[in-house]
């Protein structure tokens, strides 16, 4: 999974575009992208949008927060959709975790459908305290299947009057990336990078993109289509490293026994057989 697209999710027309689109995953949001006089219409057409699937995309659902005592009324109202994931932001760690996925046991076994079947990912950095909890994720649940790293909310809760500058995040913001990217590792479950915000700058969403790529993200959040293929093809692998990848992959494949190898002048070992697994979609 490369992008994950969120839709309000009080508007069927954005879902019907998105649909449309070649985001790996949908995110129905009825959270901040709808006003509080509108959720339980949204909670609605979410469900109706989740019955409604169209093209290969998964569906996840991002709730409102523990904090905010709807998030039990949220999952009431969705899951009877079967999205593929939830989506909780503001989380401050693995205890959060582990209280959706309990409430997401009761659902799927009231239902009569696999119990652990619906994901969850995290939104893990969203306030000064959940940056604290981001060593509590591992092993926390089953269910756990992303982390992603957000700057939006996190700057108000750290009372800052700016996030970044020239494109450029600062340091508190370097910092929550970069321990979220780690906390995913740690837990083993799929680092997600933040929404880029300045739509119509593509050559900036590029190169956010391929450096996260570069520094271990998997997958990025976003917040307009246009941004889709862009973020899709960033997150490919280019010619070079598939090259390097099956030549790492040969290498080993003809020495089994071997731990460590020369390649092309330099060293390789187990860890570059792994890397080049994943570059080509084999771990």
């Amino acid at each position: 999974m490369r992008s994950m697209l969120f839709v309000p999710g009080d508007s069927p027309r954005k879902f019907e575009k998105a649909s449309q689109g070649n985001a790996d995953a949908l995110i129905i949001d009825v959270e901040d992208s709808v006003v509080a006089e509108k959720k339980d219409e949204a909670r609605k057409l979410t469900l109706a949008m989740l019955k409604d699937r169209r093209g290969p995309h998964q569906l996840y659902v991002r709730v409102n927060a523990l904090d905010t005592g709807m998030t039990l009324v949220d999952l009431a109202a969705v899951m009877p959709g079967v999205p593929d994931g939830i989506v909780l932001p503001k989380s401050q760690g693995g205890d959060d975790v582990r209280q959706v996925a309990l409430w997401l046991d009761a659902f799927e076994a009231a239902a009569g459908t696999k119990v652990g079947l619906t994901r969850i990912v995290c939104v893990a950095t969203e306030t000064a305290g959940s940056i604290f909890g981001l060593g509590t994720y591992r092993n926390c649940s089953p269910r756990l299947a992303g982390l992603m790293w957000g700057a939006e909310d996190l700057s108000a809760s750290l009372g800052a009057t700016e996030k970044a500058s020239a494109g450029v995040f600062h340091s508190p913001y370097r910092l929550a990336r970069d321990l979220c990217l780690m906390a995913a590792a740690a837990a083993e479950v799929a680092p997600i990078d933040t929404v880029y915000t300045d739509i119509d700058n593509l050559a900036g969403l590029e190169a956010e993109t391929r450096a996260a790529r570069r520094d271990g993200f998997s997958a990025k959040a976003l917040i307009h289509p246009k941004h889709v293929d862009i973020v899709n093809a960033a997150f490919a692998p280019t010619e070079a490293e598939r090259t390097w990848a099956e030549k790492v992959i040969a290498a080993f494949a003809d020495n089994p026994n071997a731990g460590t190898l020369r390649l092309d002048g330099q060293m390789i070992d187990k860890p570059h057989l792994r890397a080049a697994q994943k570059i080509l979609g084999q771990s």
